[in-house]
């Protein structure tokens, strides 16, 4: 007998027989955890807040455990967000067929937004745009733009 929030189908099992998280599951987790991290805000700090430990927090933000409605309403609370916020540039179908069609400009922006939400990216931003000297801001892009070409001419 299935029952609503039972065991996995077939089709979600991996070859360990456990259940892979949804994408849309992952993918508002990763909001969660882009928009705690920009508020410098703690997983404990956010779980107080909303009555969990921090090891929940990690399991949503992970997607390992789903998100529900008013959970997702209290996040969007403490966060300073609208609900609608962790669903932007949610993975759809039509993102799949352009990455399999070899599409490359998905791809890019999907690495850059990867790269933001990630917590160098992160850092890097906060300080890059507290840098009020035009020219010094110029060097840098300069400077790890030559890293980055030479990291590829060894390739």
């Amino acid at each position: 007998m299935s029952r609503v929030g039972g065991t996995a189908g077939p089709a979600e099992d991996d070859d360990k027989g456990q259940r892979r998280p949804n994408p849309i599951d992952v993918h508002v987790g990763s909001r969660v955890r882009f928009r705690r991290m920009l508020l410098g805000m703690s997983q404990e700090k956010l779980g107080q807040k909303l009555g969990l430990t921090f090891q929940q927090v990690q399991k949503y933000e992970k997607g390992i455990n789903r998100i529900g409605a008013s959970r997702l309403f209290d996040l969007a609370q403490v966060l300073g967000v609208s609900v609608e916020f962790f669903y932007e540039e949610a993975p759809a179908a039509e993102a799949t067929a352009y990455a399999q069609d070899g599409v490359t400009d998905k791809a890019d922006e999907t690495t850059i937004v990867d790269f933001l939400r990630s917590r160098d990216g992160l850092e890097l931003n906060k300080a890059f745009v507290r840098i009020t000297d035009p020219k010094a801001r110029r060097a840098i892009v300069e400077l790890v733009r030559s890293l980055a070409e030479g990291d590829n001419a060894s390739d």
